[in-house]
Formats: structure tokens, sequence, C-alpha cells
């Protein structure tokens, strides 16, 4: 879990920033902040979003209404992730009242492109009225979980609508030049906006990413007691199982000395009974793991396959430290001893 988690974060783009209120939950950014945003030095390319909670129908189906400006810039913030054809861009930047849906939360509603939707939601427009009528446009793809309850719209529509916080956004995104300069841009855009009425505070997305996981607490700490506590409990669960299946078949592995099986076969056998068991045991763990982690509500978490190595090899350390002292036992038996029970 802990290397999906590294995993993740490693792959969360660094030269993104993201450039939110100085004091979180503060008051929002003006939009006329764009421009000003723009022409600090080292910065490439400027954007924003907007959002807000919606239902459909029922109040207990909730939708995330994701508005941006349907610019070419949208495209290339995150491909990786989320991805759209530039008709249905264009599409949405025409028509003010339009919205992209995914194709599961198309699925869900029984939505199609041209449909008309009714959202209800818990921003007052201009005309008292909670409910903004859209019209389904295009399609786009987010490969993160969620994706059954997002659509995209325009946000100069929502802007428009509404009566409170016009001219407003919850925070702009910035692309430096350099990647390598993200840093020292983040500096500059914060050091641009200190003394003015809406001061900034500048964060990489990969940093943002590692804020929420060490949200979560000392991962390390907990998953390494964890998992020593873990070891030991099987080694000893294990050691005992054998001990009891070699007592069992304490004639049988006599025999097999009387047939001219030394010391050091029986104990490869032994051993080997051992490994079948433990590695059989982490391979099934591994892949039930393989299948449960992209489900996990934790985007881009997944297994390195450097893990499923770690994880054999402790199958097979675990296997061999716990058949240590049933199979020497085993293999030093004496033939008499062993065939009379003793």
């Amino acid at each position: 879990m802990k290397s999906g988690m590294d995993r993740a974060i490693a792959n969360v783009r660094a030269d993104m920033l993201y450039v939110g209120p100085a004091v979180e939950g503060g008051a929002r950014l003006p939009i006329a902040e764009l421009n000003r945003l723009q022409s600090v030095p080292g910065v490439k390319t400027v954007s924003f979003n907007d959002s807000m909670l919606a239902t459909y129908q029922k109040s207990a189906e909730s939708i995330f209404v994701f508005s941006i400006p349907p610019s070419i810039c949208f495209r290339t913030l995150e491909p990786e992730t989320v991805s759209v054809q530039s008709k249905d861009l264009e599409a949405l930047r025409k028509i003010r009242t339009g919205v992209l849906i995914t194709p599961d939360i198309g699925k869900k509603y029984g939505w199609h492109i041209g449909d008309k939707i009714p959202l209800t939601t818990s921003t007052v427009q201009a005309n008292g009225s909670t409910t903004l009528t859209f019209d389904i446009v295009g399609m786009i793809l987010d490969h993160e979980r969620g994706a059954d309850s997002l659509v995209v719209a325009n946000y100069y529509y929502l802007d428009e609508a509404r009566a409170l916080n016009k001219g407003t956004v919850g925070h702009f995104y910035a692309i430096p030049s350099d990647p390598k300069r993200a840093a020292a841009v983040s500096d500059a855009i914060d050091r641009t906006f200190a003394n003015s009425a809406s001061p900034t505070l500048t964060t990489s997305f990969r940093e943002r990413t590692q804020q929420a996981m060490q949200s979560l607490g000392d991962l390390n700490f907990a998953i390494r007691w964890i998992l020593s506590a873990a070891l030991a409990a099987l080694m000893f669960a294990t050691a005992t199982m054998m001990m009891q299946s070699v007592r069992e078949r304490t004639p049988e592995l006599a025999v097999l000395k009387t047939l001219g099986f030394g010391n050091r076969m029986v104990f490869i056998l032994v051993a080997a009974e051992s490994l079948l068991v433990c590695t059989a045991a982490s391979l099934t763990g591994m892949a039930l793991a393989w299948i449960a982690f992209p489900l996990a509500y934790m985007p881009g978490l997944s297994m390195p396959m450097v893990v499923v190595a770690l994880g054999i090899l402790g199958a097979v350390l675990v296997a061999l430290i716990s058949v240590s002292v049933p199979g020497l036992r085993a293999a030093r038996r004496n033939i008499v001893d062993a065939l009379a029970g003793r």
C-alpha cells in the first residue's frame, strides 16, 4: 500500500501549480487576476476552474459539476487522466448551456448527447431559482474514480447565472515554462499577490497530493508495525503447522530413509512443502491486492512489480524460517525411533 501511494504521488505532475487563496477556505480569487498571473515571469500557461455540487431527481444522487473555460488549454492539463476531443470542447465553447458527460454517468442516468438535463444546486441564481438546465453536447473521458458523478460545464454560463460570487474562481492553474523552476515560479506568484486584495498560496499538484497523504497519519510507522506483527504471526502459524505435519508423517519419513533417502533429501522435501504453501498463499494474496488496489478510493494507486518480487521473496524467507526446526528434527531422527513413533 505504501509503495502504491508513493508511486501514485510520483505520477502526479510536479510542474503544474495550484494557485489558491492564501487562507484555506478564504475569499475566492477574482478572475480579473488571470492576466496578472499570466504576466508573472516564468509562467507559460494559466487557466482556472470552478465547481459545485448538484443533484439529479433524487437528493441522494450527488453530481459534481466541474466548470472550465472551454479552451484548448484544458486538453493539456492532465492528458493522462482526462481526455476530450476538440469537437466536443468546441461544442462546449459555442453552447453556453452545454455540458460534457462521461460514459459512466451517461450509462448511470441514461443520458445521451442532445438531451437537456435539469440539475438542482445550492447556488442561487439571479432569478431566485436553484435549478440549472444544461444541454449535453459531448463526451469526456475521466480515468479516475468518481467518473459516474461528474459533468463538465462552461464556466461562463454558471458565472453569469449565479447571484453571488460573480467574476470569481476557486483557484487558478499555472504551468511554468521550465518545469525545473516550478518552486521558484511558485514563490514568484505568491510574492506578486502578497500585497493585493487577494493573496495566494501556490503549491504543486504533487505537493498537494503529498499533504493529503500525510493528513492520513504516519503511514510508514503504522504499516511497519502492522507488517511486523503480521510476519511474526505468520511465522508462528506456519512453524506450528509444519511441526504438526512432520509429526503426523514421521513413519512415512522413516520409510523414505529406509529406501535410501538421506537426511539432506528429507529436509529438502519438508522445506519444499513449506515453500509450496507459503508461495501459493503469497501469490493468491498479491493477486487479490492487484485486483483490489485500482478499486480503492485513491486515484493512481497500484502495486509496483518490485512489491510483487519482494512479496515472493518474503514468502520464501517465512517458509525457510518456519521449516528450519521441524525440518532439521525430521532429517536427524533415527529410523527405528521414527518407525516406533518415538
